[in-house]
């Protein structure tokens, strides 16, 4: 589709069908209801959450990967984790998931993005380390498979025409004394890049906090930066 720029506005009409051309090209509404995430990592995602039937780039972090799952699970989404055996239910549960709400699947072997997009016909939330790299082919076809049932793939890694990028950097611990004491939470930066801003975003929160979960740092402020070279070439 091609869209060209008019000096005189858009009737009302028009404007309606060029946002359901814009919808059905996406496969998903850009109004559309989105799954919870923890109130700290809200502003980091378009909408203030999981966006059915869109991708996710996360960093090889567990402790974000399960803070996304806890908020998920808790709300009564079922997540499945494919190709992460070090990934373990005692961890999960310590950062909040629902393991009733919980299916495990750490060898697919070279089949993980088959085993992925099956678990997507059922499960609504899918996460998955890639054990290679897929072809494009491939991908279209779970993207295509992921608006059709609305479910939300997170991907420890890069993904093409993924909702938005996370990165995760500047980790400080707490709770260690003169060479003595327990670590208590971890403190970290993390930065969102998405097509639907201008401006990558970034905040200072616990990950884990005290509790085991993901809480606001203290004093914590979320400035809007300048988007990456790197982001605005992949556009």
């Amino acid at each position: 589709m091609q869209l060209t720029a008019s000096r005189a506005p858009a009737p009302p009409d028009e404007m309606a069908r060029l946002r359901a051309q814009l919808e059905r090209m996406q496969g998903r509404k850009l109004d559309a209801p989105v799954l919870p995430v923890a109130p700290a990592l809200a502003e980091l995602f378009p909408g203030g959450g999981l966006r059915p039937g869109a991708a996710y780039s996360l960093p090889r972090s567990t402790s974000l990967l399960l803070a996304l799952l806890a908020q998920a699970s808790q709300a009564g989404s079922w997540c499945g984790v494919v190709g992460m055996p070090r990934l373990g239910a005692e961890a999960a549960e310590s950062m909040g998931v629902d393991l009733s709400r919980l299916v495990l699947i750490p060898e697919p072997g070279r089949r993980w993005l088959a085993v992925a997009a099956t678990i997507a016909d059922v499960l609504p939330v899918v996460a998955v380390r890639p054990a290679g790299r897929a072809a494009d082919g491939e991908i279209a076809r779970l993207a295509g498979r992921l608006r059709d049932r609305g479910a939300v793939l997170l991907v420890q890694g890069p993904w093409p025409q993924a909702e938005a990028v996370l990165e995760v950097g500047e980790p400080s611990w707490t709770g260690l004394g003169r060479g003595h004491g327990y670590l208590a939470q971890r403190e970290v930066s993390i930065t969102s890049t998405s097509r639907r801003w201008p401006n990558a975003r970034r905040s200072r929160v616990l990950l884990p906090g005290a509790g085991g979960g993901v809480d606001p740092a203290p004093g914590r402020v979320a400035p809007v930066e300048s988007m990456p070279a790197a982001w605005s070439k992949a556009g």
